[in-house]
């Protein structure tokens, strides 16, 4: 977790792999004891009017959703972190909002291209994001909330008082019961206290927490660590790196044309590579063509070899895949047990810009 606006959530751990029907039974334990959740007055809940625009819904105000729980959600859609508590967020809006619940899913960007309104508008849709979005390019509802995270949930009573938050992935039985007790206190009758249960796919499913000892990691030197080549004579201009050897866990490096740049690693020529040594279940990479409408093929290796069968959901089983646009790729997800392994992405035309590595 961080104030820097990174996707660094502070509790995401274990529990996100354990709802289901499990969350199920402590929650009807819970009610058993007649236990509810102790739920602090927050504060009023904070305004929308700083959002650069709207999805899915005219622009909204606490003063207009009086008389309904307000369940504000922060997300940026390339965040592995948020990705993780979509199929809750979905589940939640789908059982609840005719029982009076209002999501608004505030959308604020981490990377630049995240600002682009037809970026945030395509990914709304290709993710089934079907609530309220106030678009918040400007960072001016985030700065109203005082917030400093991706994802961060803040719940609202249907008297527009703030009563709940949680950074992080995690705690969806006890969020999920929140939203129970402020409907019912808010009069909602015949409201089923079971709790949901959801499907995920791909980038959504929960993290292996158990076997997860690789941190996301930054490539841009604004926020970057653990790359073997970095020299501060090489920022911002082309330079040819060679591959160095062995790695130590948790590192990268680049081979090829490539400029290390700030806000990412831009390669110029075709044929350039990142290497890392890692040790988690899943390797995921932001990145996106140099130009619009560009698509650059790519290939993954793990050990040397193909991919095969731990081969993510934007590759074969070659481990040949495509950068279409700005946007998290999931490269590996190994069916074996988790040992260090040493990934590497071979980039077969140039003009692409890669972000940040996060893992599962």
């Amino acid at each position: 977790m961080s104030e820097d606006r990174r996707t660094d959530p502070p509790s995401g751990g274990p529990t996100t792999s354990k709802e289901g029907r499990g969350g199920i039974l402590r929650s009807i334990a819970h009610r058993l004891v007649g236990d509810r959740p102790l739920l602090p007055d927050e504060g009023a809940l904070p305004s929308f009017d700083r959002a650069t625009s709207w999805l899915n819904s005219d622009p909204l105000t606490p003063a207009g959703l009086r008389g309904r729980v307000v369940l504000v959600d922060f997300w940026t859609y390339t965040c592995i972190n948020w990705l993780r508590t979509l199929p809750y967020l979905r589940a939640w809006h789908e059982k609840y909002v005719d029982a009076g619940l209002t999501i608004v899913g505030v959308h604020t960007p981490e990377f630049g291209f995240e600002a682009d309104l037809d970026n945030v508008t395509a990914q709304t849709r290709n993710l089934g994001v079907r609530y309220p979005v106030a678009v918040d390019s400007a960072y001016g509802v985030w700065d109203e909330f005082a917030n400093h995270y991706w994802p961060a949930v803040y719940i609202a009573d249907a008297q527009g008082r703030l009563r709940y938050h949680h950074f992080g992935e995690g705690e969806y039985a006890m969020t999920e019961m929140v939203i129970q007790q402020l409907l019912v206190d808010a009069g909602a009758s015949d409201l089923d206290l079971d709790l949901v249960t959801v499907d995920p796919q791909g980038l959504e499913v929960a993290a292996d927490w158990t076997s997860l000892r690789t941190p996301e990691t930054y490539l841009g030197y604004g926020q970057s660590s653990g790359f073997v080549g970095e020299d501060a004579a090489t920022y911002d201009r082309p330079h040819s790196y060679a591959a160095t050897g062995r790695l130590l866990p948790n590192t990268w490096q680049l081979s090829g044309d490539w400029t290390h740049a700030r806000h990412a690693a831009v390669l110029n020529e075709p044929g350039g590579r990142i290497a890392f040594r890692f040790h988690a279940r899943d390797v995921n990479l932001v990145m996106g063509p140099v130009q619009s409408e560009a698509s650059v093929p790519f290939r993954v290796t793990l050990d040397g070899r193909p991919v095969g069968e731990s081969r993510g959901t934007d590759v074969d089983t070659d481990g040949r895949g495509a950068v279409a646009d700005q946007n998290t790729y999931q490269l590996v997800r190994q069916l074996d047990r988790v040992t260090d392994r040493v990934f590497e992405i071979e980039f077969l035309d140039g003009g692409v810009e890669a972000y940040c590595f996060t893992f599962g």
